[in-house]
């Protein structure tokens, strides 16, 4: 029998691999898997090609040395902090987190024994006190959901380290095109593939990157215990998303400093939330974090609350309300109640979330199409 070549060519996609399980030989090859002595795949639960071909390329994107592919944003964040908590442990995290984070770290892990103090994270000062008490983990955004503050990743690397826990940032406001956490000496960081990364509304999935070897084995074993897996079909969909990435984010960017400004000076609009204008809170913090832009995210406040949100959602019905983000085309979302729904109000009002807000996803479309579609439902 002729032996067997391999083919001239190979696939200019990466192939999708819908298999659950995979074939092995003997059960020496099957220990040698395993052990880590040979590359394979046993159990798509556990890994999977499209899982490590998107894990691979996230790792290089974040200056990582690991990354572990889960099933969404929170997967991602929970495969993160179960491995490295127990029963007593602290943790410190910021008070203007995504709602469903702050669900979990103030509703189920208290259920395990684990407390989580919150502290303004944009005051390192109060950073550094409520790390005077021992915690395992202090976790901050980036760039925060719905109104954008932003937190001195820098100070927040120095103060965990001075005070012997890890930090944990979760860099889906900002992606990869805008900040790298891990460069700048955080140990974890978390995306939501399901925003701007896979970036056009159609997966569900989150990353966890590190830069300590021996943590990955953790990580992996929690998201396989826990069932945090991640689908074939959408790695494969998110690794096609990451292509597109950086002139997604520079249109969406530019059409969001555009609109922002144009927003400032329209009737109703009680106030305009960008990083890039300069009364934001955090302009200047924003000026030296921020890569090549201030983002595509941005939040206007209509002075008549939610009645004018309603008025704005259906006389602009072409910028479609979705309670996420980051896709190609301009979505609006009301965070009183979807993101922070669950939130008491006395807490949406320390934050700044009124009923009046909306929060803007801008997209790539023509600026003047988005233009004209937002001044519909603002007359």
């Amino acid at each position: 029998m002729a032996e067997s070549k391999r083919p001239p060519s190979t696939p200019l996609v990466p192939p999708l691999y819908q298999s659950s399980v995979y074939t092995i030989p003997d059960l020496d090859t099957l220990d040698r898997i395993y052990s880590g002595e040979e590359f394979g795949f046993t159990y798509a639960r556990d890994a999977h090609p499209n899982a490590k071909q998107l894990a691979d390329q996230l790792t290089q994107l974040e200056g990582a040395a690991w990354t572990q592919v889960c099933g969404s944003g929170m997967a991602a964040i929970s495969a993160c902090i179960l491995p490295q908590v127990r029963q007593g442990d602290r943790i410190v995290a910021s008070n203007r987190l995504y709602g469903r984070t702050t669900q979990l770290l103030r509703q189920e892990l208290p259920r395990f024994g684990v407390q989580t103090t919150f502290v303004e994270c944009a005051d390192p000062a109060q950073v550094r006190t409520a790390l005077q008490t021992p915690a395992r983990l202090l976790f901050v955004e980036t760039m925060s959901n719905p109104l954008c503050r932003l937190v001195d990743i820098s100070a927040m690397v120095d103060l965990s380290k001075a005070a012997g826990c890890r930090l944990i940032v979760d860099n889906t406001f900002a992606t990869t095109e805008l900040a790298l956490p891990l460069r700048l000496g955080a140990d974890f960081v978390v995306e939501s593939l399901t925003k701007f990364l896979g970036g056009h509304g159609d997966v569900t999935l989150g990353s966890l990157s590190g830069i300590d070897p021996e943590l990955q084995l953790a990580a992996a074993q929690v998201s396989s215990i826990w069932g945090f897996a991640s689908n074939p079909f959408d790695c494969w969909l998110a690794l096609r998303g990451l292509e597109t990435l950086n002139v997604r984010m520079k249109a969406a960017s530019a059409n969001a400093a555009a609109l922002a400004d144009w927003l400032a000076g329209q009737p109703g609009v009680a106030r305009v939330i960008y990083p890039g204008r300069a009364e934001h809170h955090d302009h200047e913090l924003a000026k030296r974090l921020l890569r090549a832009s201030f983002g595509n995210m941005m939040c206007f406040d209509l002075a008549g609350g939610r009645e004018a949100v309603n008025r704005f959602m259906r006389f602009a019905s072409a910028i479609s309300f979705s309670p996420s983000l980051g896709s190609t085309h301009t979505t609006c979302s009301h965070p009183w109640s979807t993101s922070h729904r669950y939130d008491s109000p006395a807490e949406k009002k320390r934050q700044g979330i009124t009923e009046g807000l909306i929060r803007l996803s801008v997209g790539i479309e023509d600026f003047n199409w988005i233009q004209q579609e937002m001044a519909k439902g603002l007359v």
